[in-house]
């Protein structure tokens, strides 16, 4: 081991060396980085203390139907006084106050934690079962997703990870599988049975929801969190799997058809699910009812292309952006040897040779940019708005990926010229506002260590001011690589 080793850990590992850091790391840093994934952790007081995902689900509900009465009650009358306004924004301000208070908890965790590593494996698995704030319906339930749902599974299986992500409300409602039914369902059945009652008594059909199956939920868990889209499924099977999935869903809602069970809670909804054996990647699932998607989860959490396209994602993530095949089919097998045992996996990417290969190559995101940032200091703004800007500026805004597939994990979607610009005004502000309090060479001592090039030593010792030196350092290839 040498002292860039511990450099190494800290950042291309972890999330950016605090202060004092790297001389914990160096006496072993594959020890230090394999300590840190064994085992649960309890969440953070400040984690702790956020709405439960239930709570918001039945708050922003609430809100939903203030507005929506408020803007009855406008619609109604022309006189109205505007004093009504505030209550169309009601859900807006929910949506705010919850959402807000989750990205404050998260780089709170993520500035001034001892175990970035795991921290990084979080955003990680979170980027991997992405959902998304710009759909309403998930906006303030991202974050409670990756504190109910990722965080406690980090010390256990691929299979349990799943389970909990794909039955988190945020993924189905992400998804729309709150409402897919089954076209041979109990409630199908129902429904036809109106539908001909009202012909033969000649008078219209009153249905409140759409009777139909969606296939979303299933294509992203095939394409997206676990074959792969290489992974040999076909169309056949997309639409086979959203027939097992029909009735995976979330407790309340509005109508006949979800108003019922524990309001923002997962509910299988019997009456939903489409009945009888389905064939799945050649495989007979015969279970009936909740069993059969588990079946079928087990399944996929064990499949040999699950192995490699898991694999594959987390040696690009923490090695090259064109991953090394031989890292691949070492973190497969241990994938599948382990049957998906998620430290294990996680301690064979660090026990990948190439991981530790020299210089630092991983371009950071700029959310990598701007947590690394906040650990040099060991300072994290106390204002929302300010944790929240530079994620914002530099384009990456918490649980905001716009697609299911999640952020791009290569350089090429960040370092472009824009980019680097905005990178260069938000390190500008930091310079501006804590620049004169910091002494730029130790600042880049301190994180970056034996990997500190004597090119940048010599920009730092001939910066005009300390304002500076501190842009100076935080825009160097080595503190913008990890």
């Amino acid at each position: 081991m040498t002292a860039i080793d511990a450099v190494i850990a800290a950042n291309r590992f972890g999330l950016g060396a605090r202060p004092d850091e790297l001389p914990t790391a160096r006496a072993d840093p594959r020890a230090w980085l394999k300590l840190q994934i064994q085992g649960a952790r309890p969440l953070t007081a400040a984690m702790q203390a956020l709405t439960p995902s239930d709570q918001v689900f039945q708050q922003q509900a609430e809100a939903v139907k203030q507005r929506r009465a408020a803007r009855q009650e406008m619609a109604k009358n022309a006189d109205v006084s505007k004093d009504a306004q505030p209550e169309a924004d009601s859900v807006r301000s929910v949506i705010r106050e919850h959402y807000y208070a989750q990205v404050v908890a998260r780089y709170q965790q993520a500035t001034h934690t001892a175990e970035s590593f795991r921290e990084r494996l979080v955003y990680f698995w979170s980027n991997h079962f992405a959902v998304s704030i710009d759909k309403v319906a998930v906006a303030a339930l991202a974050g409670t997703m990756e504190n109910e749902a990722i965080r406690p599974h980090l010390h256990g299986s691929f299979y349990d990870l799943l389970l909990a992500a794909e039955s988190h409300p945020a993924m189905i409602l992400y998804l729309d599988n709150q409402r897919s039914t089954g076209p041979n369902s109990e409630l199908a059945q129902r429904v036809q049975r109106r539908k001909q009652q009202a012909i033969d008594q000649q008078r219209k059909l009153d249905v409140d929801n759409k009777i139909d199956i969606n296939e979303n939920l299933a294509r992203e868990i095939l394409e997206l969190h676990t074959l792969g889209v290489s992974g040999g499924y076909t169309q056949a099977d997309v639409t086979t799997f959203a027939k097992i999935l029909t009735g995976w869903s979330v407790g309340g809602g509005p109508g006949k058809i979800l108003g019922s069970g524990e309001p923002g809670k997962f509910m299988f909804r019997e009456a939903l699910h489409e009945p009888g054996a389905q064939t799945l990647l050649g495989k007979r699932f015969h279970e009936s009812g909740i069993e059969q998607p588990i079946a079928v989860f087990k399944m996929l959490a064990k499949h040999p292309a699950t192995a490699k396209f898991i694999a594959t994602k987390l040696v690009r993530h923490f090695i090259a952006d064109e991953p090394p095949a031989a890292a691949i089919e070492h973190v497969a097998k241990v994938f599948r040897d382990s049957e998906g045992d998620l430290p294990a996996v996680h301690a064979a990417v660090v026990d990948c040779a190439q991981a530790w290969a020299q210089p630092l190559s991983k371009f950071k995101t700029p959310q990598e940019f701007a947590v690394s940032t906040f650990r040099s200091f060991d300072f994290l703004p106390e204002q929302p708005r300010l944790v929240i800007a530079p994620f914002e500026l530099m384009g990456q805004r918490p649980w905001s990926p716009g697609s299911p597939a999640g952020w791009a994990d290569i350089a090429g979607q960040w370092d472009g010229p824009d980019a680097l610009m905005k990178r260069i005004e938000w390190a500008t502000a930091v310079a501006q506002r804590v620049g004169s309090r910091y002494e730029p060479l130790l600042l880049a001592e301190r994180s970056l260590g034996d990997v500190l090039s004597e090119h940048t030593h010599m920009a730092l010792r001939g910066a005009a001011d300390a304002a500076q030196g501190v842009v100076l350092w935080l825009m160097s290839p080595e503190f913008q690589r990890r």
